[in-house]
């Protein structure tokens, strides 16, 4: 029994040395070789290596591409002209990118379109009623002449002052300035009107540098503030296919903007008369024009009132309670049927400054215009004796 113990010990000892000999020869690095004798003669010439065999398909996916010309990528050969535009092909038929020519048809249809001044332009025509507008004849419109003006001696004006107002067209009083209706004079906005004036009755109006009426502007200086650029814009019929061509000029600001009117006005204490007289001298209108993304209010010219008198008398004023108990906007100014408040005066302002230069608040700004009308009132009630 012990033998038997003892001889499969030996097996199980021989068998393992067995195997262990196997492993060791498997990763066992093989014996180096004898160095070469060393000769005498040259030695050839290095070739390059036989290109290995690829192991993978991507392998030779790449191997494939780097062996194709690369010349021949970057030649084109197209079966049909070429034809568009576009800035990396330097082709007689291309050009820089928005630089490029539109080609049109000579017989399209072309059509020029203003804006209306309703709709925002300023140098439309007005549409003349070919029928009477009115229940009645209205001709004594067109003779209606302003009042002359009561003579003012210098040497009778014992007190007098310059007011600088301003009449926001906002306000409930003075919403007729705004008003966007039609006649036969064209739109009846106070603004429209003083264009109509210096296109149509040659009224002088003067640059927006001062207010003096230095420098006098003429009638395309004053249209080119208003007026924009042409701009053309193809339409297609939507049932023929057919593209149309529209050109529309489109003015700079809307007339709806302009809602402000400054005016320069004179008043006088006649001892001859003993009576306070207010004389307007001029209106500016002032237009809202964007810059950097502000609004900013700006003076586009100046009118001289008395130049302009006659031309207000053709045009009446909205009155919303009654059409036919208007009157006319010389009546208005000279009646003083408007709200405004003071932005400046002579009166103890010896640096010829704005109340908007000293006062930065304009809260107290209203309650100093209104201080200003008080001092105005004192002064003409202080002369009475009662």
């Amino acid at each position: 029994m012990k033998k038997i113990v003892y001889s499969g010990l030996l097996m199980t000892t021989a068998l393992l040395v067995a195997m262990g000999a196997m492993a060791q020869s498997k990763y066992k690095k093989p014996a180096t070789t004898a160095a070469k004798p060393a000769t005498t003669t040259a030695k050839p010439a290095a070739t390059k290596p036989a290109a290995k065999k690829p192991t993978s398909k991507y392998a030779a996916a790449k191997t494939k591409i780097n062996q194709v010309n690369p010349a021949a990528d970057t030649t084109i050969t197209p079966t049909e002209p070429v034809t568009g535009t576009s800035r990396y092909r330097t082709t007689n038929n291309n050009t820089a990118l928005g630089t490029g020519t539109t080609t049109t048809n000579p017989s399209a249809a072309v059509t020029f379109s203003f804006d209306t001044t309703v709709q925002g332009g300023f140098d439309a025509k007005p549409e003349v009623s070919l029928r009477n507008n009115y229940a009645m004849l209205r001709t004594q419109v067109r003779d209606r002449k302003p009042l002359e003006y009561e003579d003012l001696r210098e040497d009778d004006a014992v007190f007098s002052h310059f007011i600088w107002r301003e009449i926001d067209a906002r306000e409930k009083i003075n919403q007729s300035f705004m008003y966007p209706g039609k006649d036969d004079n064209g739109d009846q906005r106070f603004f429209s009107l003083l264009l109509s004036a210096i296109k149509n009755d040659s009224v002088t109006a003067f640059s927006a540098d001062n207010d003096r009426f230095t420098t006098p502007l003429t009638t395309s200086q004053v249209m080119s503030m208003v007026s924009g650029a042409l701009d053309t814009v193809d339409v297609v019929d939507p049932a023929t296919g057919a593209v149309e061509k529209v050109i529309t000029k489109k003015p700079k600001f809307s007339p709806d903007s302009v809602y402000t009117f400054r005016i320069k006005e004179q008043i006088i204490f006649d001892k001859e008369s003993s009576r306070m007289f207010t004389r307007i001298l001029g209106i500016a209108p002032i237009a809202k024009q964007v810059v950097a993304g502000k609004s900013l209010p700006r003076v586009l010219f100046w009118v001289y009132y008395p130049d302009i008198r006659a031309s207000l008398t053709k045009f009446d004023v909205y009155n919303p309670k009654n059409i036919a108990a208007r009157m006319t906007w010389e009546e208005l100014f000279e009646s003083r049927f408007f709200s405004s408040y003071i932005i400046k005066s002579t009166i103890n302002n010896p640096g010829d400054k704005s109340l908007s230069a000293f006062i930065k608040d304009p809260l107290f700004r209203l309650l100093e215009g209104e201080n200003i009308k008080a001092k105005i009132m004192n002064y003409e009630q202080d002369l009475w004796a009662y």
